[in-house]
Formats: structure tokens, sequence, C-alpha cells
């Protein structure tokens, strides 16, 4: 069975939430063929295991009281159906072409490790992972109980279920899991992405800490797709679920290899501090994998880094907004003119700062109003737009300010009661406002720069511009890319290279564009 490098067929992106399977002419070609008469008969195949399955797993739980499904499953009802459900899951990835699965290392049994963790996370095919670790049980989102067969799979399964909206859903999780973990092998072993979202594979982002709460060992387990074509990666942005579902099945196989590595016992210090346990654990998995670990995660549906505490965008809303008033021919004398009025609106207090998107094209001069409702898109989920924001995260990163003079103004549109000092909401809604996204954890600045209780104006723009980690953030995302000059948008084109996303990478290789995971 001949492997292939992946990474063959893959491209340099700016982060880890874009995939795109990129086929030659003759690669096409091939998969509407192949594609043609394998998708539909593997399609079939799956459905019909699927089928079977469905009323095998509702009978495992089937006559049991919401006491006993509070409990483990034993008994004949573990022996009988486990190994047959079991079965026909391999036959359903077997039936999409996952002929074979390489296993490398030794699963660790129950008292060794009660959870394993599992990386990188690619896509729902992962989940193939779960026979040869004997379908440990998983943590699931609450809405897919009530989806045909997947539903009746987590009751099989008796998964931990969770409303990522509900805080109340999140604390009942986070303690059911702190106890099947500690259960002293009373329940089965648990298995966890910690990424929580899938990626491109090139690097892995940061591990949420879900996993290490309870401060029990862990078996880190390494995925890995040694094909020709990467395929099976479904992200944020690029390949959807279902190209990824028909490129998959469209080859003649698809190898998965999976590598349990020895069991990472914690320190105690990792025990007091589950952050650094899973940080930890992510560098241990990145170096086996010969991939970077990173800081970035994927944050209310926004990819964003972490740094000092602060959700930093890695598509900026307000480079974005740039890039889209270039390609409508808005001069720069124009764009100045409008953040004038925005500003003007905002301290005048009149009108408020919110403004719809029929507002904000008008503000701008814009005749095309899909336009205006893209860039309250950039900012909101209800084509409405907060001029503040706007403001100061477009004038930023146009240089009509100096950073100086912003932050002053920034400083007077958030100082609500006018005492010369801003509370820790006010921060997380300057920053906000800056950075164009909201801002949750703000403590570690706030700390910093306020003293004796007070933070004020000119203790925020010190630490801001000489802290060495604050410093960072102004840099590489509060100023523009031509710095000492006014923005012009000729020199917008030149500076600028526009992806296939729309998205605007800088020239100055910042770290949130233009990275490359080699």
């Amino acid at each position: 069975m001949e492997e292939h490098d992946c990474q063959s067929t893959t491209h340099d992106y700016p982060h880890p939430f874009i995939h795109g399977v990129k086929l030659t002419r003759a690669q096409r070609i091939r998969g509407i063929i192949l594609g043609s008469i394998l998708f539909p008969l593997r399609i079939t195949l799956a459905a019909l295991f699927f089928l079977i399955i469905w009323p095998l797993a509702r009978l495992r739980l089937a006559g049991l009281s919401e006491e006993d499904r509070s409990r483990p499953v034993t008994g004949w009802r573990h022996w009988l159906f486990h190994p047959i459900v079991w079965l026909l899951s391999r036959a359903v990835f077997f039936s999409l072409g996952f002929l074979w699965v390489k296993v490398k290392g030794r699963r660790a049994d129950l008292k060794e490790a009660p959870v394993l963790v599992v990386a990188p996370h690619s896509g729902f095919l992962d989940m193939l992972v779960l026979c040869p670790s004997q379908l440990a049980t998983v943590v699931s989102r609450s809405e897919n109980a009530s989806l045909p067969v997947i539903g009746a799979l987590l009751e099989f399964n008796q998964s931990v279920l969770v409303s990522r909206k509900d805080p109340e859903s999140r604390k009942k999780a986070v303690t059911q899991v702190t106890e099947r973990l500690t259960s002293n092998g009373y329940w089965p072993q648990m298995l966890m992405f910690p990424e929580g979202t899938t990626t491109n594979g090139r690097a892995l982002i940061k591990f949420k800490p879900g996993a290490f709460l309870a401060g029990v060992p862990v078996q880190p387990v390494l995925l890995r797709y040694p094909n020709k074509m990467d395929t099976v990666r479904w992200t944020y942005k690029g390949t959807t679920w279902l190209e990824a579902l028909w490129h998959t099945a469209s080859q003649f196989y698809t190898n998965m290899t999976v590598e349990f590595l020895p069991v990472y016992n914690p320190s105690q210090e990792e025990k007091n501090d589950p952050n650094l346990y899973a940080d930890n654990v992510q560098k241990l998995m990145a170096k086996d994998l010969g991939i970077p670990a990173t800081d970035y995660v994927m944050e209310g549906g926004v990819p964003v880094s972490k740094l000092g505490g602060l959700s930093l965008p890695l598509e900026s809303p307000a480079r974005k907004t740039l890039s889209l008033l270039l390609k409508n021919g808005l001069e720069a004398s124009e764009v100045e003119a409008a953040l004038d009025r925005m500003i003007d609106r905002c301290q005048s207090g009149a009108q408020g700062s919110k403004a719809s998107a029929e507002e904000l094209a008008s503000v701008l001069g814009l005749t095309d109003r899909e336009t205006a409702v893209t860039v309250c898109d950039l900012y909101s989920k209800d084509e409405t737009v907060d001029f503040r924001q706007f403001y100061l995260s477009v004038a930023a990163l146009s240089g009509f300010v100096s950073i100086k003079t912003l932050l002053h103004t920034a400083f007077s549109l958030f100082d609500r009661e006018g005492r010369g000092s801003l509370s820790a909401e006010d921060l997380s809604d300057l920053m906000g406002a800056l950075l164009g996204l909201p801002q949750h954890s703000t403590t570690e600045l706030y700390l910093e720069a306020s003293k004796q209780g007070q933070l004020t104006e000119e203790n925020l723009l010190q630490v801001l511009t000489t802290h060495p980690t604050y410093q960072r953030v102004v840099n590489e995302y509060l100023q523009p890319e031509e710095v000492g000059s006014h923005l012009s948008f000729t020199s917008l084109a030149n500076w600028k290279a526009v992806n296939n996303n729309g998205n605007v990478h800088n020239s100055n290789g910042s770290l949130h564009y233009n990275k490359k995971f080699e």
C-alpha cells in the first residue's frame, strides 16, 4: 500500500482555518469519472450500514430508567451490542474507502489514561478513530442529539452533551466530564479533540482545557492522512463538508494512521493549572507531528490569535473594509471625510453610535447597499455597525491619525462618566472597538495599565506603546501598512495582495496574515 505525502498538493495558507483541495486538470477528470461510479455506491452502502446501526443503538438503552441511563452500561447490554455496533461503524468507514487504518503504538488501558486526546482535528471523518479506541465516550454538541442515526449513536455511546450557547450547559458538561475522568475506572475511557474545531492540519491550534481540568493522565493520539490528495479536511473557509465527502469517496482508497503516544502524566503544577497542562501536551503533540503549536483559537465562530489575553482577529474586519472601499472606487479623502462624519456623530451623542446598513452607505457615500451590508456583517450579525468600532479600527489602519490621537479619541468615547479613568468593562469595549472584535479577557491588560485602581489615558498609552506584549498588538494590528503616511488607495493596491477569499495580506509579514506553516 503506497503512501504519499499529502502536503505535496496542499498550499501555504495564511492560517490553519483555511483549506482547499487543489486539483490538476487530469485529477479533476479522474475524480469526475471515478466519483460518478464510486460516490453513489459508497454513500448507498454507508447509508445502509447506518440504517442497520440505528435501531441497534437505540436498543442498548431501551427500557432503562433515567437513573440507570446516568450510570455506565454493563452486563449483556454491553457485551451484546458493543461489538456489533463497533463492527458496523467500521463497515461505514470501509464503505467510504478507508480500507486500512494503520495503528502505531499501544492504546493505554482505562486505569493508565482515563482520556485520549486526539489531534489534529480535520473533519467529521476523524470519527474513524473511535474504532481503534473501542468506541470511547465522546463530548458532543447537544444539537446533534436530534439528528437521525447520529443521535442514536450518541445515546449508545452515553456521550456528554453540551450546548455551547448555554453557560449552564457548559458548567454541567465540565462537572460530568470531571466526574467520569476521576471515577477510577467506573466510567469507560473518554476521547476528546482538544482543539475544539477543525483545521487544515498544518498547525495545532490552542488546546481547550476541558480534557485537562481533572488533572488525570492523558494519552495523546495523533491522526495523519498520508495520501496524495488531502481530501478529508473541512475547515472554516475553503472546502465544504460535501466537497470533502465527494473527493474522499471518489478515491480508490484513503489512508489513515492513528498513533498512540506514551501516556502523559501531569506534574503537580500542571494539575493545578489546566491551561499549562493543555499547552504542554499541545507542544508535545506538535513536535511529534512536525508542525507548529500556535495560540490560534476559534472564538464565537471567528478565528483569532491570543496575545496577552486579547483576541486578535486573523482576518481583520478593518482590513477587509478597506479592501471593499478600494474596490468600490473610494478615494482616501472620501474615506477620511466619512470617518470625520462618524466621529462627529458619536461625540455629539444625538443619534447614538449604532447605524444600519443604509446609514453606513449614506455616510460612506456608497451607491451599492450590498457593500454596506457586507461591511456590517464583518462587525456584527444583524446588519448594523457601531460607528465607534468602525471609526477606531479603520482609522488605526488607514493612518489618518496617530496612535496617541486615536487612543485619546477612544478614551473619550468610552469614558462614559467623564471621570478620566476607565473601568474593566470600559476597557473591554474600547479594545474591542480598536481591534474590530469583542474582547472578553482584558484582565491582564487592565491590571498592567491601572495604577492605584485607576486606568488613565496616560497609563494605557504607556502600556500599549512600551510593554513588549501589548506593543506587538499595536505594531501588528493597529498600525497602517505604510507607517508615517496617510493611506492612499493607490498604495493600498501595491502594499496588499488580495487572496482568493478577498483577504488582504500585509507586506510587513505580520504574524496573523503572512505566517506560513512549512
